[in-house]
């Protein structure tokens, strides 16, 4: 039997520090971070104010007749 020779290993800078890929995986390519980001839904910068006006007024909904 021959022994086998270790496999190089990757890493992968990360917020966290280096990280350790599995052999056989590749990191994930800029290119392909912007992808999924563009790819995704818009979201809101700040979180938004109820719409609390007419029909959507659910303040208004849930009070108790004064009469």
């Amino acid at each position: 039997m021959s022994a086998r020779e270790p496999l190089p290993l990757t890493t992968e800078p990360t917020p966290e520090g280096e990280q350790i890929l599995i052999p056989g995986v590749r990191p994930v390519s800029l290119r392909e971070r912007l992808a999924l980001r563009m790819a995704a839904p818009l979201e809101a910068r700040k979180p938004q104010k109820p719409l609390n006006i007419g029909l959507f007024d659910e303040d208004a909904r849930n009070q108790l007749d004064l009469f």
